[in-house]
This record gives structure tokens, sequence and C-alpha cells, in this order.
């Protein structure tokens, strides 16, 4: 079965947002939950996060990055176009209940992680702060969108060129300094995210982490995601993606992240210059 793309836009210089087909996830996800997706019969499974659901259209909504063959790939297919194999909604459902103020801190791609998150604390009851963080402003996604989902927005940038200049922990110290948030969620960057988890640990605010670890079947029978929490092996595919920060091992987790860089970086190079050379050859033929 196909999985066809109905729309297809592009966030930032290398994130990409496609809205696919795909009732069944549709109905059933929720916030905190992700696919595994193959683009065709030949490659590689990959995890995305479920940015957003409409199950009347019957779509589902992902946002990437393109760091690798795979999402390159996935990069360059346009709407009308399908992907081969989708499958979800897979891990646990983020817990949300009426808690008070919740602060959600996001980087990069993680906004995109938060979004359903955020629109379902608010909905819960509960007053949503958010914090977003990029490099750029010409990085930052998904402002607006977030911006509504909660009742406070504080945008951050590493330049200074959108919002406040520095990085996304320095507004929610100011925040826990004046003892406000009763939790703190967050997803990014695994240096932020551990960040985040070391800033709140001690003002004794409960603080959990959405992780995205390297995943081959998403169904915990691989080994892939597992990482240490609370001084035991946890499996992210299915028992996260959400954690407690203050029992991650989070310098683990980075150790993990690189498992597979050597490799990666030789197929996409192998990719590259394969799609380079049949890019000439189409030059080519077209000249004659």
């Amino acid at each position: 079965m196909a999985y066809k793309i109905v729309r297809k836009e592009r966030l930032s210089p290398n994130t990409v947002l496609i809205e696919v087909e795909g009732r069944d996830i549709a109905e059933s996800a929720k916030p905190g939950q992700f696919i595994m997706l193959r683009i065709h019969g030949h490659g590689e499974r990959i995890p995305l996060t479920i940015a957003d659901t409409k199950p009347d259209a019957g779509t589902i909504t992902l946002i990437f990055q393109e760091v690798g063959k795979t999402t390159y790939q996935l990069g360059r297919l346009e709407a009308g176009e399908s992907i081969r194999d989708l499958v979800g909604p897979l891990g646990t459902p983020t817990e949300i209940e009426k808690v008070g103020i919740v602060i959600v801190v996001a980087g990069g791609l993680g906004t995109a992680e938060m979004l359903p998150i955020a629109r379902a604390f608010r909905a819960a009851g509960n007053h949503v702060i958010t914090i977003i963080g990029a490099r750029s402003e010409n990085l930052l996604i998904l402002e607006k969108e977030i911006g509504e989902a909660s009742d406070e927005l504080i945008v951050t940038t590493d330049d200074g060129t959108k919002g406040l200049k520095g990085v996304v922990t320095l507004p929610l110290r100011e925040l826990l300094d004046k003892k406000i948030g009763d939790l703190v969620i967050s997803c990014g960057p695994v240096i932020m995210m551990k960040v985040v988890a070391d800033l709140t640990k001690p003002y004794g605010v409960k603080t959990i982490v959405s992780l995205n670890p390297i995943m081959v079947d998403g169904t915990g029978m691989c080994g892939s995601c597992r990482l240490t929490v609370g001084g035991k092996t946890r499996f992210v595919c299915v028992d996260g993606p959400d954690f407690d920060a203050h029992q991650v091992d989070f310098d683990e987790l980075r150790i993990r992240q690189a498992v597979f860089k050597k490799y990666e970086k030789l197929a996409y190079d192998a990719w590259l210059k394969e799609h380079e050379e049949h890019e000439c050859k189409i030059g080519e033929a077209a000249k004659k």
C-alpha cells in the first residue's frame, strides 16, 4: 500500500513539512506518538514525529530535517507522489493532565514534537508557556502555530535575529527563579535537553523530555534505541519517547546517537554522487 503526499511545504532551508494520507493513524494518534516510514522497497526505516492530524481528511503531518540520505530523498518527493510504507502510531502517548502551569521548551525541530503536546496541555486546562529557540530567525519553525497553542510564547535565537538573544534556558531560568512552572516538558538537541534537566532539578520541578534516538524497527525488537533511565535499560520506541529528564543518562544517549555517523555519511555521499551523475546525464540529454 502506498501513502500519498497531499501537501508539501519547506519551513526553513533544511526543514520540510509533508501532509500524508493515513486515515487509520490520523484517527488514533495521540500527542507524543510517532510513525516509522520507508520511502521505497530498498530504503531504510526512519522514525518521524506526528506533528498534526486531520482525522476528517484522513491525513497526518510529518516534519523532518534533511540530514542524511533518507531524509534528503524524502525531501525531494513532491505532492502527488507516494511513500511505500507508513506504520503507526507508535510509542507511548504523552501523559496529559491538569497540573497548573506547564512550560514547554523546544529547540529546532523539537517544536514540531511539542506542538500537539502544547495544544493538549492547554485543552486540559493548563496555562501553557512555550519557549522555542533556534540558531537564527530563518531556522525557527511553526512559530505562529505553537503561539496559538500556548498562552504565552517566548522566542529565542542564538544570534538575536528574532526574540531574545541567547538560548532557551535563559528565559526558563527567569521563570523558575520567579517560582513559575509546575511541569517542564522539553524536546530538542540532546545537549539542550540535558541542560534543561540540569537547570530544573535544583528547583524540584518535574521535567519530562521527549527523546528521539536511533531506531530501526520501532517495536522494541532491535534494541537500537535503548538507553539508561534511573539505572535501568529502557527502549524509547515502546517505553517512551517521554521520560523523566532527571533520570536519563544523557551522556550515554549522546554517545549512542553518534554510533552510525560514519556509515550515515558514507551512505549519503554515495547517494549524492549517484544523484549528481543522474542529474548530469539528464542535463546532457536535454541539450541534445
